[in-house]
């Protein structure tokens, strides 16, 4: 969740909602930012914020506050004629949400329960680092309806963890991976590559680490090098090399080969899982563009056709939430356009969701070019009888999204 709002129209204190046409039709889940850190980490440009950083406001009081909204957003649906329905994924993410006492975030998971229901087999998952859980927080989580853990690897190398400023023990990870798996727990591995100073070699060891672990899901994703952050200072002033894009490249191709090899498929650019039970659902969801309350601090919402996202500081957002006024500091209503292009932009990162048909007229008429240059895998575009194509980008086409989808909105 990146620290910098969006600028759109203010968001009125009622917080209600003028649904569009359909509300209610899409599946519907919950974030929960918690954003709270030990230390910030050099790279990061997230809303988190480290114990110094609070100013006016205790982390002890957060599960309340969250609550809090938790109760408001159920009644701001319910006056908007927003249909009530069911929560199919609850991701938790900051932020180190297991900053928090294991307690406090099964609270926020029971007030989610008791004001939507949380539909049954529903994913249930929360961010971690290695060393914010052990066997006893674990153990609550599981018992309070936690069923999946996202764990913050990033990477098994120390020289590549200290660019990073990440401050776990890298042989924590196998530890808190077998104590979840024990208890039957999903997990997930998050790693990055194309840090500063990271070769090749070092990639490979932080994979083979990951896959030793025998995770469920392995994401991997590209350091971006944010402007204002510290990481970002330093390679304006020379301090650290600016990120390789062909070695980035290399990087990933390197991944997609040794997952695929150990049985890992990719199912969005960045995603790879071991069999469709252990894709990420909630991310799905929102690539799918499935709706979403967003609860805390800088959290994204978007519901019924509207978006909009809260307030970044926990002091500004336990101001507004204890007085029952919206904590969003702006919102927008998506029109068709709008839609169109966040739906291309979304499912052509996914195998198989975005179909052909989909596509406007013009649109359609590239893809014969993208499958051409590689990019699309043609089997999969042209279809069969009775069953439309689907746009599958191909290695170099993941290589190349970005490109692919611009070629596909122009």
């Amino acid at each position: 969740m990146p620290s910098a709002l969006p600028i759109a129209d203010p968001a009125p204190a009622d917080g209600l909602l003028t649904p569009a046409s359909g509300a209610g039709d899409v599946p519907f889940g919950v974030y929960v930012h918690v954003p709270f850190c030990r230390v910030r980490c050099g790279y990061c440009d997230f809303n988190t914020y480290t114990a110094s950083e609070l100013r006016g406001v205790r982390r002890d009081d957060y599960a309340g506050h969250a609550v809090r909204e938790i109760a408001w957003a159920a009644e701001v649906l319910d006056r908007s004629g927003v249909p009530r329905r069911p929560v199919s994924t609850v991701f938790f993410g900051g932020g180190t949400p297991t900053m928090l006492p294991a307690s406090d975030l099964v609270m926020i998971l029971r007030a989610i329960d008791d004001t939507w229901g949380i539909l049954p087999g529903a994913e249930v998952t929360t961010e971690a680092n290695p060393d914010s859980v052990d066997a006893a927080s674990l153990e609550t989580l599981r018992a309070g309806g936690f069923n999946r853990m996202s764990f913050g690897m990033q990477s098994a190398v120390p020289h590549v963890l200290a660019t990073l400023d990440r401050t776990h023990d890298p042989e924590r990870v196998p530890v808190v991976v077998d104590l979840a798996k024990q208890l039957g727990l999903d997990v997930s591995l998050d790693l990055i590559y194309s840090t500063p100073g990271e070769s090749l070699d070092d990639w490979r060891t932080s994979l083979d680490a990951a896959l030793a672990c025998e995770p469920d899901h392995v994401s991997a994703y590209s350091l971006i090098v944010e402007d204002g952050t510290a990481m970002g200072r330093a390679v304006s002033r020379g301090e650290l090399p600016a990120p390789d894009d062909d070695l980035a490249a290399d990087m990933y191709e390197l991944a997609d080969r040794v997952l695929g090899d150990a049985g890992y498929r990719w199912y969005e650019v960045s995603n790879w899982a071991r069999g469709d039970e252990h894709v990420s659902r909630h991310n799905l969801s929102y690539w799918k563009g499935h709706d979403w309350w967003g609860v805390g601090p800088g959290a994204h919402s978007s519901v019924a056709g509207t978006r909009w996202w809260n307030v970044k500081h926990p002091a500004a957002y336990a101001g507004r939430v204890l007085q029952d006024v919206s904590p969003a500091a702006g919102r927008e209503t998506l029109d068709d356009e709008t839609r169109y292009v966040e739906r291309v932009l979304l499912a052509a990162r996914v195998r198989g969701e975005l179909s052909t048909q989909e596509l406007r007229q013009e649109a359609r008429g590239r893809v014969a070019g993208l499958i051409a240059r590689g990019l699309v895998d043609g089997r999969s575009a042209l279809g069969r009888p009775g069953a439309p194509g689907r746009l599958d980008l191909t290695l170099q086409g993941r290589l190349l999204a970005d490109a692919v989808v611009r070629e596909l909105l122009d």
